[in-house]
């Protein structure tokens, strides 16, 4: 099993986002994400998050949320638990990003983008304000095929 965190960065109406088009053997090649990765030992979600904006963007998080965790369960890759964040502020300059291109996105066109289908999930329960939340996402190969939120089922 493996923790992750994922960072989505406010700024004007945008999310700032990842196209992941650098990593070879990349699992996420061709999506578009938000900032993050895997934890390093001893790291908290918080560290990890702080750690892989700063890494990825060269930015520093200044007021950001612990908004969920997502369990993605796959017959392809390992479980995964990420731990999702949103930010509102932050300083410093924004470098390349040795996984992909940078680009701030105004959230109305996320939507277009290629991204895992349950990602529009967590997008929706980010827009709705929801408080933290449970999300269960179960996925055959690239195919969504089974959600659930805060032990409910959801429909896919």
């Amino acid at each position: 099993m493996i923790h992750t965190t994922l960072c989505y960065l406010e700024r004007d109406g945008c999310y700032l986002m990842l196209h992941r088009t650098k990593k070879e053997g990349d699992m996420n090649r061709d999506k578009w994400l938000g900032i993050g990765g895997k934890f390093e030992e001893g790291e908290s979600p918080e560290d990890c998050a702080l750690r892989e904006v700063r890494e990825e963007t060269g930015l520093t998080m200044t007021d950001y949320r612990y908004r969920g965790i997502v369990t993605f369960v796959s017959d392809r890759w390992p479980t995964e638990y990420m731990h999702l964040f949103t930010c509102a502020g932050f300083t410093g300059s924004m470098h390349p990003c040795d996984e992909g291109d940078l680009r701030w996105v105004p959230k109305s066109q996320i939507p277009q983008l290629p991204l895992w289908k349950g990602d529009l999930l967590f997008f929706r329960l980010l827009a709705e304000g929801r408080p933290f939340f449970s999300l269960k996402l179960c996925y055959r190969g690239e195919d969504l095929a089974a959600a659930v939120l805060d032990g409910r089922p959801l429909e896919v």
